[in-house]
């Protein structure tokens, strides 16, 4: 079989570019420089890599931002280090999908939301030369945001197609962009006219027939939330939200609603089967780090968690669903009912808690619990006892690890609802929070004016604490923000 030949980098085309490292280019970075357009150069020059597969360069873009701003990944990536890399840019695309396909401007803009950045996507045929000016300046005149441009390279006289990398710089007199090439191994950086570079974002990607165009990535102004967290990692969140915008509001406009609990009673009942894989990524679980205590890095975050939990079962929603779980399922003598909804939810985040815990986020198939126990073993907050975990080893590849994690709504009924102390969320608290934080227009379809009344107050953020509201907030924002970037809607 013939063997593809070798090469070493390319010419770059110059013009239109003009070498990073030439005297032209020295002297554009200079006068930039001066000019006050360069502050994200040096943040981005000290994090820079280049794509380690050729149809990497979007995740190399993004971990290069992304370590720019300094924002903390909360994983390791290797020994005790947390740092962005692109092996752990895979929640929104499998990496060997992306080895082979390459991935989209929306998969791109959803990999940057989860990661904990803000993200504005622009799509090309949505603005002009002029705004894409107008952020680059906003933009390269200051440290906490960085530009991810999506374009093809044949307008630049380039070989290759679609491409991402950051944007380094702006010189105004000039009016060109310096473009950090992530695919060093083919074009060094180089400074490109910025009425070009909009020329070459302005195409469509054949693989979703959309114009490309550029994001800014920065950090986010709120803190990040204390509990509740999603992601579109699992194929669930397709039918989840399917489910949630379509089905639901035609379950609602049903005649024989006749109160509170048999709308919730049908929300529930009807829930796809996979509802639980979906679940088990709204709530975001510790895991054990390193070789203390689980929660012993977190001691200064218990008293929020534990604060918004108990202000999730405050409310008269959470005890109505607690209800319901009690009435379907026979928890106080170890059996259930029926294998109804519930169930399904609360089998699944439990046999899958382990997978999710080891880090090993892509799948659980290949997991097994070699061993599992309880134990009353934790770290104390604000003087409280030590709180219940279930320990137990994972197995995958081969490789055992220990894993820590909270007994995810095991018996609902058994809750002492007045004298616990709560530090983890349970199936009830999740459902009760994915209930609050779906969009208050999902209720309209209630045909009963009475009864939609009753039901829109249960459901509404207006009076509960301003901590739950923040995170329930925080949540809604992801779920319609994860939605339209899996779908290109951006």
């Amino acid at each position: 079989m013939a063997t593809v030949p070798s090469l070493y980098r390319r010419v770059l085309p110059s013009p239109p570019a003009v070498d990073f490292t030439s005297p032209d280019g020295k002297r554009l970075f200079a006068e930039a420089l001066e000019g006050g357009t360069m502050e994200g150069f040096f943040s981005l020059a000290s994090c820079f890599q280049t794509q380690s597969e050729p149809a990497f360069c979007g995740l190399a873009s993004l971990a290069v931002v992304l370590n720019a701003l300094a924002i903390d990944p909360g994983r390791r990536w290797k020994g005790p280090w947390r740092w962005f890399d692109e092996s752990m840019l895979d929640c929104c695309k499998p990496l060997d999908k992306v080895k082979a396909q390459g991935i989209t401007f929306g998969k791109v803009a959803c990999l940057a939301h989860c990661s904990g950045a803000d993200v504005q996507p622009f799509r090309a045929n949505q603005i002009t030369v002029d705004d894409l000016r107008r952020h680059l300046i906003r933009c390269t005149s200051c440290r906490d945001c960085h530009l991810i441009a999506s374009y093809h390279r044949k307008p630049l006289k380039q070989t290759g197609t679609g491409h991402f990398s950051p944007i380094g710089g702006y010189h105004a007199g000039q009016d060109m962009a310096l473009i950090l090439d992530v695919a060093c191994f083919k074009y060094p950086p180089h400074w490109v006219p910025l009425p070009l570079l909009w020329e070459a974002m302005n195409t469509i990607d054949e693989s979703t027939r959309l114009v490309r165009g550029f994001m800014l990535i920065s950090r986010h102004n709120a803190a990040p939330s204390a509990l509740y967290t999603v992601s579109c990692r699992d194929e669930s969140w397709k039918s989840m939200a399917k489910y949630c915008v379509e089905d639901l509001p035609d379950l609602l406009k049903a005649e024989s609603l006749g109160n509170v609990r048999t709308i919730l009673s049908r929300f529930i009942d009807s829930l796809p089967a996979n509802a639980g894989s979906f679940i088990k990524w709204v709530v975001k679980v510790r895991r054990k780090e390193d070789e203390g205590s689980c929660l012993s890095k977190e001691k200064e975050r218990l008293s929020v968690k534990e604060n918004v939990l108990q202000q999730v079962r405050d409310t008269k929603l959470f005890m109505i669903v607690h209800d319901l779980q009690c009435a379907h399922i026979q928890c106080c003598n170890g059996s259930s009912s029926s294998e109804d909804s519930v169930t399904r939810i609360v089998a699944s985040v439990c046999s899958q808690g382990a997978a999710m815990l080891s880090g090993k986020l892509a799948s659980s198939d290949g997991f097994c619990c070699r061993e599992t126990r309880f134990k009353g073993k934790g770290v104390q907050a604000n003087g409280g006892g030590p709180n219940t975990v279930i320990s137990g080893s994972v197995v995958s590849e081969g490789n055992e690890q220990g894993v820590d994690m909270p007994p995810l709504s095991m018996s609902p009924c058994n809750s002492n609802m007045g004298n616990e102390i709560i530090k983890y969320p349970s199936s009830t608290d999740v459902l009760t929070v994915l209930l609050l934080a779906l969009h208050p227009s999902t209720w309209f379809s209630i045909m009963d004016e009475k009864l939609k009344g009753e039901f829109q107050t249960l459901v509404s953020t207006d009076n509960l604490p301003d901590v739950l509201k923040q995170e329930i907030i925080h949540l809604r924002r992801q779920l319609y923000y994860l939605k339209a970037c899996k779908d290109e809607e951006i």
